[in-house]
């Protein structure tokens, strides 16, 4: 199914810039006062907050990261970053993957038609399918590989992406 392959092209492309990271940079600060296992502990917990949702979506519920939405989700991040966050970079990634592989592991159980149904779920008038909710996190990833790749190429000292 084209998002699977999605997900898992773009989490790849997160990994693989990653690991791309000189250690200098590793636990240095790039997105506003996220480091590198900040933003992997984001995404970990983004795969268990869509793992719920999509489970909610057949259930026709609401998921229930709706109820902390705020501006740019960041209060739920911030909550998903203290969670999920591990100390060691290795771990972090392990944590990563681990949380990726659950999220794609159920979502390979899921019919192509039950991705794009229209279960009466919404929220603020908009339409909530498991497709959406996967579209909307390809394409946040998307924008994290793109920092990842222009911060490395950055100067050590500079942060190019304040998130106020």
């Amino acid at each position: 199914m084209q998002v699977i392959e999605g997900l898992a092209a773009v989490r790849e492309k997160i990994l693989s810039a990653v690991a791309s990271i000189p250690l200098e940079k590793q636990e240095q600060a790039f997105l506003d006062v996220w480091s590198v296992e900040d933003l992997l502990a984001h995404l970990a917990g983004w795969d268990y907050a869509n793992l719920e949702a999509a489970q909610a979506v057949l259930a026709k519920r609401l998921p229930a990261f709706y109820a902390h939405h705020d501006w740019d989700w960041r209060s739920y991040n911030a909550l998903l970053v203290e969670q999920y966050r591990r100390d060691d970079l290795d771990e972090q990634i392990a944590l990563v993957r681990k949380s990726h592989q659950e999220l794609i592991f159920f979502l390979e159980t899921i019919s192509a038609r039950d991705f794009v149904k229209d279960t009466g779920v919404r929220f603020h008038g908009w339409r909530v399918t498991i497709e959406r909710l996967l579209r909307s996190e390809i394409s946040d990833e998307e924008k994290h590989a793109a920092q990842i790749e222009a911060w490395v190429a950055t100067p050590c000292s500079l942060n190019p992406y304040p998130l106020s």
